[in-house]
């Protein structure tokens, strides 16, 4: 079985700033837009609410930002809060990578006064780390397709404790022999793979799959101990009895972290969400919005939606729907608000909606299906997210077909710049003006010309 832990801590010590290509540059400055609009927009959820207020109370020197805010507290408290706060509408990115990679390095560079392009470098570092151990330890979606059901014991990205600790540690300009320390504490600190527990739970807790906030504290932690001197396991990841064996994996491939490291930029393979939801859900989403608006059908005209996809197995129940996290997993809930035109964001998930009778009444309109030949496409292009969906409405059928869902980063459906400010302004606009979201939009895609954060903090807290 392959070594990695020396070569991996070689890449993130090595890797500068000079080294990222453009368009690299550009896609972090596009995660980090993304990042801080969906973190702003889930202060709106209960979730989000709570991490503020534990990061308040657990306070400590007022060195970081918490986004949407303003208030500043330990950069290991902020950054707990933020993770949470970027994953509380389920808004981040697929595969979710941002709510670990972005704020432990985004609160320890702002608690350090780092550049703009310091910001930028560790970032990406980290995105690219999480990424890779997620395909290098993922199991659920090749058992969803086989078999029809998640694995028995499986965690969902998990293991990116790993990559946000080594952006936190890359702020703090750990050399190898700290770097790698820094590493072997995240791999003890990283949780239990405790997703199928969490998905047979009714109704859906706040934790999710995996608590963010935790991880994002405990890379912070891991990178200061390191910093400090504190030691651990530097070669964690190599052996019979690494890392992926003491974290319960059924798959390890090793190769997946390694290959092309530093030549092929894998984090920019995730796709972007346009709807606040579970991406199981967004093909269908797209298939059924296409039709609804092509041919002008409102909610009382719809007799019936079927709709066509993959297996989902992470909610038993998704005609109960109690909680914001309830939303996020039914797919009945979230065709419903669109057919009465709610525009994507935090409005989705308000409790108000939640007890809409309308929206209760639509869903019962909705019926799942499994699709064999959808999941035959799935299996040939595991990128891919087919869905069918039919409408029967005023006396007609109609069809919406997709193979890719919009945001997709690697097709024509991929999230343009425009798109995701867009994104940005909606989920801004909660709580910032219309100027200093402009500023904001401005300092982040300009954010390498940045001495320090002071100027993008200052305009992203309150």
């Amino acid at each position: 079985m392959r070594d990695i832990s020396e070569d991996l801590v070689t890449f993130l010590v090595e890797t500068q700033y000079e080294d990222l290509p453009a368009e690299v540059v550009h896609e972090t400055k596009r995660s980090l837009l993304d990042s801080v609009g969906s973190a702003i927009a889930g202060i709106a959820t209960d979730k989000g609410k709570i991490a503020v207020s534990v990061a308040r109370r657990a306070g400590g020197r007022p060195e970081s930002v918490i986004l949407g805010v303003g208030d500043r507290v330990s950069s290991s408290n902020a950054a707990m809060a933020n993770g949470e706060l970027i994953n509380a509408l389920d808004y981040d990115d697929i595969p979710h990578v941002q709510p670990f990679a972005i704020p432990p390095a985004l609160a320890v560079a702002e608690s350090t006064g780092a550049s703009g392009k310091d910001l930028i470098l560790a970032t990406t570092l980290a995105q690219e780390v999480c990424r890779r151990f997620t395909l290098a330890l993922s199991v659920m979606t090749k058992k969803l397709m086989e078999e029809a059901k998640n694995p028995e014991v499986f965690g969902n990205a998990n293991e990116c404790i790993v990559g946000a600790t080594a952006g936190a540690a890359k702020i703090l300009g750990l050399e190898t022999e700290r770097m790698a320390q820094a590493l072997g504490i995240s791999a003890y600190l990283c949780p239990l793979p405790v997703c199928r527990n969490w998905e047979e739970a009714v109704p859906k807790s706040m934790i999710k799959y995996v608590p963010i906030g935790w991880i994002c504290n405990g890379a912070v932690t891991a990178a200061h101990f390191a910093w400090e001197g504190y030691t651990a396991n530097p070669r964690v990841f190599d052996g019979d009895r690494g890392f992926w064996r003491f974290y319960g994996a059924e798959r390890w491939e090793p190769e997946m972290i390694m290959d092309e490291l530093g030549k092929k930029w894998r984090f920019m393979e995730k796709s972007f969400k346009p709807y606040p939801c579970c991406t199981f859900f967004h093909a269908q989403l797209d298939a059924f919005i296409s039709i609804i608006e092509k041919n002008r059908l409102q909610p009382d005209d719809i007799d019936s939606v079927d709709s066509y996809s993959i297996p989902f197995v992470a909610s038993p129940v998704p005609y109960d729907v109690e909680t914001q996290v309830d939303v996020q997993f039914s797919l009945p809930f979230v065709l419903a608000v669109a057919a009465h035109r709610i525009r994507e964001g935090a409005k989705w998930q308000e409790h108000e909606t939640i007890n809409d009778p309308r929206i209760r009444a639509f869903m019962k309109k909705v019926t799942m299906h499994v699709d064999p030949q959808i999941i035959e496409k799935k299996k040939k292009d595991p990128k891919a997210w087919p869905a069918r969906v039919e409408v029967k409405a005023l006396g007609k059928t109609y069809v919406g077909e997709t193979l890719y869902a919009r945001g997709t980063n690697f097709t024509e459906f991929r999230a343009t710049d425009e798109a995701l400010m867009e994104k940005f302004r909606r989920n801004a606009s909660r709580l910032l003006t219309p100027n200093r979201i402009d500023q904001a939009i401005d300092r982040i895609f300009s954010l390498d010309k940045a001495e320090n954060l002071s100027q993008l903090t200052d305009t992203v807290g309150l």
